[in-house]
C-alpha cells in the first residue's frame, strides 16, 4: 500500500490544522494506522493511531484532547485533525500503516508503510 500524506502548514499558536493520509493500491481494512513526527534533532515520536477492524484510538499524552484521529473507510484516508495548536508540535509529521494491528501501534518499527511527510510549522 502506498501513502499520501497532505495538509500541513504553517499556523499561529492556537490554530488548528488537519491532516490527511490517503492510501492507495488497497484499502485500510484490516490495517492499523499510525501519526508520527519528527522535530529537527529528536527522534521519531508516537502521536497517534487507530485500529481500523475496531475503530480503537490512541493518543500520546502531549497531544490528548487536541488532536483527533479519524477514519473514511470510502475514501480510503484517515484524518488528524489537530486543534490548539502549541510552537512544540512543529515537526514533520508522518502517516504509517501496518497490517498486523494488534501489535503495540506507538512503535515506529511496527508498521510497514510510511507516506512522505508533511512539515508542520506553529509559531509563537
Amino acid at each position: 500500500v502506498q501513502l499520501q500524506a497532505s495538509g500541513g502548514g504553517l499556523v499561529q499558536a492556537g490554530g488548528s490544522l488537519r491532516l490527511s493520509c490517503a492510501a492507495s493500491g488497497r484499502t485500510f481494512s484490516s490495517y492499523a494506522v499510525g501519526w508520527f513526527r519528527q522535530a529537527p534533532g529528536k527522534e521519531r515520536e508516537f502521536v497517534a493511531g487507530i485500529r481500523w477492524s475496531s475503530g480503537s484510538r490512541y493518543y500520546a499524552d502531549s497531544v490528548k484532547g487536541r488532536f483527533a484521529i479519524a477514519m473514511d473507510n470510502a475514501e480510503k484516508t484517515v484524518f488528524l485533525q489537530m486543534n490548539s495548536l502549541k510552537p512544540e508540535d512543529t515537526a514533520v509529521y508522518y502517516c504509517a500503516a501496518t497490517p498486523r494491528p494488534r501489535e503495540d501501534l506507538t512503535t515506529a518499527r511496527r508498521f510497514d508503510y510510511w507516506g512522505q511527510g508533511t512539515q508542520v510549522t506553529v509559531s509563537s
